[in-house]
C-alpha cells in the first residue's frame, strides 16, 4: 500500500534532494496544467461588474495613493478598482491595483497622455464593452483638456484637511490642461502657478488632479448604469480649423488626432497664445483659403485680435518658396483678406499643384 501525501509535503519532499527538484520540475507540468484549468472555470467574463461608487471617496483614495508612492496613473486605477474591491468583491479582490504604474509623468515619465487619464480609462474599460469605453473614455479626455485642474473640490479638501496625506494644504492656482498630453497639461500649469516641475506643488497639484480624474471616471460610470448618461464634451473651434487642414478630409490628410495643433506645435507652423483653449477663437485664425482648388486666382484670409506684424509666404510641397504675399507688414486687428494669382515672384505661372500658405507673427 503506497503512503498518501499531501500536495505541500510533496512540494517540500521535493525540494531537499538536488536528485528531487528535476522530478518536481517535470511534475510540475502537470500541477500546472491542473491550475489552469481550475482558473479557467472560475475566470470572470469581461467586462467586470460595476456597481455605483461614491466619486467623493475615490477622490480621496486617488490623491491619497499618488503620495503613497504609486502617482497618477496607479493612483486613479487603484482609487476605482480598490472601491470596487470594498463594494463588489470578487473578482476584484485580488486583483493588483498597481500594474497601472507605469503610467506616471505620460508613461514612466515620457509625458505622453496623462497618467491619471490612462488609469481611469483602463477602469473604464474594464467594466464596459469596447463601444462604451470608447464613449465615456473620449468624454473623459474632452473633459479633461477644458477643466481647470486642482478643482475647487480638492483646493477645499486639501486646506481641510480631509485627504488622509496632508503633503500640502493650500490652496493651488488653477490651470486649463488645453491637451492630455501629460507635458502639456504639467509645463502649462508650471507656467500659470510660476513653480518648477519638481517642486512639491506641483507633485501635490497633479496628486489632486489624480483625485479630480478619477472621480470625474466615477461619475461618468454611474451615469451610464443608470441610464442617465448625456455627452457635454464640445470640442472647441481650433480643433475643427486645424482638421480642415490635417484631418481625414483636409489638404493635408496626415494627422490623427481630436485635439487643437496649437498646444504642440505652437508657432511652428501656426503662431498662437499658449494656454486657455477657451481662448483660442480670440488668437489670430488663418481660414481656408477659396475657391479651393482654383485657376486664376485665390483669397487668403486671416484674423488678428491686436495689432501685428504679418509675414504671408507661400510654399511648394517641397518646401520651396513661391511668393511672398506680405512681408512684416503692419496690420492693425481685424479681418483681413489677400489674393494669389498663382504666380511667382518673377511673375512666372506656377504649375499645378497643391501649396501652402504660412502666415507668421513678426515680433522683435
Amino acid at each position: 500500500m503506497k503512503e498518501k501525501i499531501s500536495r505541500t509535503d510533496f512540494l517540500k519532499k521535493g525540494a531537499v534532494a538536488s536528485s528531487g527538484v528535476a522530478a518536481l520540475t517535470f511534475l510540475g507540468a502537470g500541477l500546472v496544467k491542473t491550475t489552469k484549468a481550475s482558473a479557467t472555470e472560475t475566470s470572470t467574463a469581461w467586462p467586470w461588474p460595476y456597481v455605483a461608487l461614491d466619486p467623493e471617496v475615490v477622490r480621496i483614495k486617488g490623491h491619497d495613493t499618488f503620495w503613497a508612492g504609486y502617482a497618477c496613473s496607479a493612483g486613479a486605477f487603484d482609487a476605482i478598482i480598490s472601491a470596487l474591491q470594498e463594494s463588489v468583491g470578487d473578482p476584484y479582490t485580488n486583483f493588483p491595483t498597481k500594474l497601472m504604474v507605469f503610467g506616471h509623468g505620460g508613461g514612466a515619465g515620457w509625458g505622453t497622455l496623462c497618467g491619471s487619464l490612462n488609469g481611469a480609462a483602463a477602469a473604464i474599460s474594464l467594466v464596459t464593452d469596447k463601444a462604451t469605453s470608447d464613449l465615456l473614455v473620449n468624454e473623459l479626455i474632452g473633459w479633461y483638456t477644458l477643466e481647470k485642474f486642482p478643482s475647487d473640490t480638492s483646493n477645499t479638501y486639501a486646506t481641510a484637511h480631509t485627504f488622509t496625506n496632508n503633503n500640502h494644504d493650500m490652496e493651488l492656482p488653477q490651470g486649463i490642461c488645453g491637451s492630455p498630453l501629460c507635458h502639456v497639461s504639467v509645463t502649462h500649469w508650471c507656467e500659470v502657478a510660476d513653480k518648477a516641475v519638481g517642486s512639491n506643488e506641483r507633485k501635490e497639484r497633479c496628486a489632486r488632479l489624480t483625485g479630480d480624474i478619477a472621480a470625474k471616471a466615477v461619475e461618468l460610470l454611474n451615469a451610464h448604469f443608470d441610464g442617465s448618461f448625456v455627452s457635454y464634451y464640445v470640442a472647441p473651434d481650433s480643433v475643427g480649423d486645424c482638421l480642415a487642414c490635417h484631418g481625414g478630409a483636409g489638404m493635408v490628410a496626415n494627422v490623427a488626432m481630436k485635439q487643437t495643433c496649437i498646444p504642440c506645435h505652437g508657432a511652428e507652423p501656426h503662431s498662437s497664445s499658449f494656454g486657455d483653449p477657451g481662448a483660442l477663437n480670440h488668437t489670430f485664425k488663418v481660414k481656408q483659403n477659396f475657391p479651393n482648388p482654383f485657376n486664376s486666382n485665390t483669397t487668403i484670409e486671416f484674423t488678428l485680435p491686436k495689432p501685428e506684424n504679418v509675414t504671408i509666404e507661400v510654399y511648394n510641397l517641397n518646401g520651396q518658396h513661391i511668393k511672398t504675399l506680405a512681408s512684416n507688414k503692419h496690420y492693425t486687428a481685424g479681418d483681413y483678406s489677400l489674393q494669389w494669382n498663382g504666380n511667382d515672384e518673377h511673375g512666372q505661372s506656377v504649375e499645378s499643384g497643391m501649396y501652402f500658405s504660412e502666415l507668421e507673427l513678426v515680433r522683435a
